[in-house]
């Protein structure tokens, strides 16, 4: 047993639990440190602080390490299936074959939304974000789905969670439609979950549209890899709403609104971006070189990572997902090879290596979309996608724990003290 942490204050001296999980730092148990002292923690961004135990995602920074349920990311995304994942994360197990095939269908049967919705959706206009539609829809399925909306039912609570699963790739998928004005396709039953979302996407009532295998592989691996990441910033928004007894979508809607910044969601966009602007592989030497110049505003964008300080383990099947999309797609984009020559000379450069600014998920996964034929406007929205399935697991992992509050942050307070006041006037 570790022995608890000591803090001496004002000549006093308090002791604090320190738990420990199963991987992973141990934590100093602060509960009580407001009431037995008067005074609060100050930590900007949550960096040192753990806001609830979990046992759905951990991360190692320095090691490169991500784990769902123990599993390593690279396993899942290689030997796995996103709907086996989906399952890993909500149940705490991988599934039998017959687990995972009830579990796919009731996903499947749930796909549908409310007819009702389409005319929601004519009411954005035409250049409407897609993440801005994506706000407004899933928080407006709780006004179509009342019956799934009792956080304090665990039946209603599992609907909930298949249905958010469930209808995502559809919204998201009328969504795009929508920006470029033409019909929604209706799910087919008949399709996985990821392919799918890919005919709903880009097929049309005219023909019939064929699933290409490499790129539903590459999407299913996308969607593994983006599935959880541990207490980020819109995990937390999530669980931030959902401690106050919000009902599910406006939870997810939450975290979504979140996930549109872009300091989070927007990275593999600017990565794409920042590959078009260097153009070609001969160009590079210029890009490093103002990198590195500190009054240059130039940034390499999809190296390093606020959690990673190694390699992102997610970046290395993303880098040969590339090499099979591209070769499935018969794409000869030199932005592949500038993104490579890129990832050479970073990997092998001093100035980087020494700050650890490896390549990340968002440096690849850009090269990819944009190959398949997603605008830049749809990345986010392909990246809220893959995510509501940790969201949703995340959700319902907080409404069960017994140590849950509302969330209340605290602060350092340095505005005026109590004044006076001033009728008008006499200011």
């Amino acid at each position: 047993m570790t022995d608890p942490a000591t803090l001496a204050l004002d000549g006093k001296g308090f002791e604090y639990p320190v738990m420990s999980g199963t991987i992973g730092p141990d934590v100093i148990d602060i509960r009580k440190l407001y009431a037995q002292t008067g005074d609060f923690t100050y930590d900007p961004g949550f960096t040192s602080t753990a806001s609830c135990r979990s046992a759905l995602t951990y991360i190692d920074g320095d090691e490169g390490v991500l784990l769902h349920r123990g599993y390593a990311i690279g396993e899942l995304a290689e030997q796995s299936s996103f709907m086996e994942v989906a399952y890993l994360l909500l149940r705490g197990e991988l599934p039998t074959a017959d687990e995972l095939k009830t579990f796919s269908t009731t996903i499947t049967r749930h796909t549908m939304v409310h007819e009702q919705l389409a005319a929601f959706f004519r009411g954005f206009r035409r250049d409407a974000h897609p993440m801005a539609i994506m706000c407004g829809v899933v928080g407006a399925l709780s006004a179509f789905y009342h019956d799934s909306t009792d956080i304090h039912d665990p039946v209603q609570r599992t609907i909930a969670s298949h249905r958010l699963i469930a209808k995502i790739p559809t919204i998201a998928a009328m969504a795009y439609k929508y920006s470029v004005g033409q019909p929604f396709l209706y799910p087919d039953n008949s399709l996985s979950y990821t392919g799918n979302f890919l005919r709903m996407t880009f097929g049309v009532p005219a023909e019939p549209y064929e699933v290409n295998p490499a790129v539903e592989k590459a999407m299913d691996r996308i969607f593994i890899l983006h599935a959880d990441h541990e207490q980020n910033a819109s995990t937390s928004t999530v669980r931030l709403a959902g401690s106050s007894g919000a009902n599910p979508f406006a939870c997810i809607a939450a975290g979504i609104a979140c996930l549109w910044g872009p300091a989070h969601g927007g990275a593999n966009e600017a990565a794409l971006n920042m590959l078009r602007e260097i153009g070609t592989p001969e160009r590079i030497p210029e890009y490093i070189a103002r990198a590195k110049d500190k009054n240059d505003p130039f940034r390499l964008m999809g190296f390093g990572h606020r959690v990673y300080k190694n390699y992102d383990p997610r970046a290395t099947v993303m880098q040969k997902t590339v090499r099979e999309v591209f070769d499935a797609l018969k794409v000869n984009d030199p932005l592949f090879e500038t993104a490579l020559r890129l990832e050479e000379i970073a990997l092998n450069d001093e100035y980087f290596v020494e700050k650890k600014l490896f390549p990340n998920v968002d440096f690849y996964s850009g090269v990819i979309l944009s190959a398949i034929g997603f605008p830049t406007s749809m990345f986010t929205v392909l990246f809220a996608l893959a995510r509501t399935v940790g969201w949703v697991a995340q959700w319902n992992e907080m409404i069960t724990d017994p140590d849950q509050k509302i969330g209340r942050p605290r602060q350092l307070y340095t505005g005026p003290t109590q004044r006076p006041y001033v009728p008008v006037g006499q200011r």
